[in-house]
This record gives C-alpha cells, structure tokens and sequence, in this order.
C-alpha cells in the first residue's frame, strides 16, 4: 500500500509506517498542484491541514482507499463526498485530548488571577496587588459544549478543582459520568459561570455563539475557545465583553487566523479584543505539545493498520 503524506510530521511517524509494511512517500513540501498530479498513484494520503480535500481533490484519487487526518477537525475534508466513495477517513482526537485540556485549564486559570498583565507589570516596576486580586475556580459551575475527546478530558481536570460541570452535546444521550452531570444548552446558559467550547466547526456551529448566544447567558462568564473560531465570531465576543456577558475569554482559536487578511469589520472587533485584559491569546496551539506530536502518530498509525494490514513478511519476499 502507497501512502503519500503531504504535511511536516513528527519523525517517528515514518518508522511506525514501515514497520506495519506500509510504503511511504513524505512530501511536506509539495504543493497542491503536485498533490493532485500525483494522488492516483497512491492509496493513503496523510495530510494535517495543507489543503482542502475537496471534489476537486477526490476526482484525481482513483485508488485512494483511505484519508488520514493528523489532528481531530475535519473540516477542510468534505467528509461526505469522502464516504460516498467509500474512502475510510481517519483522526486522531486521541492524540491531543490531553494536551487541549491542560492548554484550556493553564488559559483559565492565567486569565482568572490575571498573571499575563502581573508579569507585564513587574516586570515594569509596577507593583499592585489590590488591582490583580483573583478569582477563585472552586465552586464555580462549568459547562462544556460538546462531550467527545477533549470535552471529557477537560471535565476530568476541571472537576478536581472542585466545580460543578455540566455538558452538552447535541449527539449524545445518557452520558453523565462522574465528572459531568448531561445537561441541556438552556440549563448551561442559566448556571455556568466557566463555559468552554469542545465542537467541530459544522454549518451548524459556524457563528453558533453569536451576540444572541452570550445574551442567554444568566450570568458573566468565562469563556473558552479551544475548538474552531469561526464558532465565536470577533464581533460577538467583543459585543459580549462590552456588555459584561464575558468576564474573560480564553481564545487558542481566532475566526480568521491569517491575520494580514482581515476583513474591516474583523479588523475592528480584533483590535478591541487585542488591546482588552480581558483577553487571553495562543495561536492555536492547543493541541500541539512535544507529547501529542508522537501520539498522534501513534494513533493513525493503529487506525491505519487495524483496517488495512499489511503482511510484513509477504512484503519483504516480494
């Protein structure tokens, strides 16, 4: 089985490969042209978010078997167009779900007894303590929106911290464990005090959490973002802290994150939240650890190999 991988990977990705038989051709550098000159002659392709894998891209893989998605989003995928095919389309939730949830928490937990703006300070001369008194995590109500992988691996750190967590996911019933108690997105809206997004971006989810959204909230928030930002629009968020529906917003994902092409309206909405202590950025890093480098790796490669295995000792004779 040819495999092409088209995204820079963590170097033991190659060795695991081999190992289960598979042939490797790693191209990080190739680009889309390239890609879709050569896709037919191969029957995997690995690729973290170089490029769309649209119709376009589906018409050239004849022999395409399967798609292997370095990272747990899929939509730069047309998933449906994929599975009409029959082509088996892989992620690695897996593989970052721990790493997203500590990023969310050392977000949080940052904003919420304000060390970025301490550490500017002091490093200043500036020396206030009154001005930067924290907030307390304990006792607080939580709800995370969407319960898959990293949703659950949030839950299970948050709730140490001794809060009560409520979740919801449009696809899931009877899901309360003991982390989390299942819960309506109306019941969220009236208690959380922490809400904390774990969505894909879908038609559904693209602008979900809008003004209108952060109006149902009974109380202000703390707000984060570690799954899509098309899902909370520039707008939205600074209109929310404007009117003090967001206490502080953890943002590891932007609406537009190629920044020198904003549109004027983002660009305003953009500024406002960049200059706001209310705010907390990280350019969308988190899932992106030393440690979840390798695991995701470790996970395609199982998926891989589970659906199609390759007889190691077959190849070698041939």
């Amino acid at each position: 089985m040819q495999i092409l991988v088209i995204d820079k990977m963590h170097a033991s990705l190659l060795p695991m490969l081999g190992e289960k038989g598979y042939a490797v051709n790693y191209q990080p550098d190739i680009s889309r042209a390239e890609v879709l000159e050569t896709i037919s002659n191969y029957e995997g392709i690995i690729v973290r978010s170089k490029m769309q894998l649209d119709e376009a891209f589906l018409e050239r893989a004849t022999k395409l078997k399967f798609i292997a998605r370095a990272g747990a989003g899929l939509d730069q995928i047309d998933v449906d167009a994929v599975l009409k095919r029959d082509i088996q389309l892989f992620n690695a939730p897996e593989g970052n779900r721990d790493a997203v949830a500590e990023h969310a928490m050392g977000m949080l937990l940052s904003l919420m007894n304000h060390l970025s703006r301490t550490d500017r300070q002091v490093r200043s001369l500036v020396w206030d303590r009154e001005g930067n008194r924290g907030t307390e995590l304990k006792g607080k109500t939580v709800g995370i929106i969407g319960y898959g992988n990293t949703g659950h691996e949030f839950a299970k750190r948050i709730k140490a911290f001794g809060c009560n967590v409520l979740a919801y996911d449009k696809y899931l019933k009877e899901f309360s464990d003991e982390w989390v108690e299942e819960s309506t997105l109306e019941e969220i809206c009236d208690q959380a005090q922490v809400v904390s997004l774990h969505v894909p971006l879908t038609s559904e989810t693209n602008r979900w959490f809008n003004e209108a959204m952060f109006d149902n909230f009974r109380h202000s928030v703390f707000f984060i973002n570690t799954s899509r930002g098309e899902v909370a629009p520039f707008v939205a968020l600074q209109a929310a802290i404007e009117k003090g529906k967001i206490l502080g917003a953890c943002l590891d994902v932007l609406e537009n994150e190629k920044l020198k092409t904003l549109t004027s309206e983002q660009q305003s909405a953009f500024a406002y939240l960049a200059q706001s202590d209310k705010v907390l950025f990280s350019p969308h890093v988190a899932g992106w650890t030393h440690e979840s480098y390798v695991k995701i790796n470790e996970v395609l490669v199982h998926k891989i190999s589970s659906t199609f295995p390759v007889s190691v000792s077959t190849n070698l004779k041939e």
